[in-house]
């Protein structure tokens, strides 16, 4: 056998894909989470009352949504985090509060409100750009 018969074909060179800072396209933007989230609440609240047992299904189903629409938006390289909370509308006050470690520069969190005359609901998803 020839040498150009044994020679293995020069593999092309392949350039180093990792990215440390996501596509401005495609960062997180709490305005348009905000949006939304606003929109799912007002979705999948707008004519319910307060019902202790369904509360934690109504949550589930929320954040569920939540995150799916997120995932929608193009934003691969990003974890959701979503967190829901509802309650019985008493004209009591309620506050809420996070901590978090995190790159200012790629993650953020968006946070909305729905209130009717028998419940609250406040729904929080966080976005956290996966290195």
């Amino acid at each position: 056998m020839s040498e150009e018969a044994i020679a293995k074909p020069e593999e092309p060179q392949i350039e180093n894909t990792y990215t440390i800072r996501p596509n401005f396209l495609y960062k997180f933007r709490p305005a348009d989470v905000k949006e939304t989230i606003h929109v799912v609440l007002n979705e999948m609240l707008g004519d319910r009352q307060y019902d202790a047992e369904e509360t934690t299904t109504w949550c589930k189903n929320i954040s569920d949504e939540i995150k799916d629409r997120l995932k929608e938006k193009g934003m691969d390289r990003y974890k959701f985090l979503v967190q829901v909370v509802i309650g019985e509308q008493r004209g009591e006050g309620v506050k809420m509060a996070c901590r978090c470690f995190w790159d200012s520069d790629t993650d953020n969190y968006a946070q909305d409100i729905y209130m009717n005359d028998s419940l609250f609901c406040v729904a929080a998803a966080f976005g956290v750009y996966y290195y």
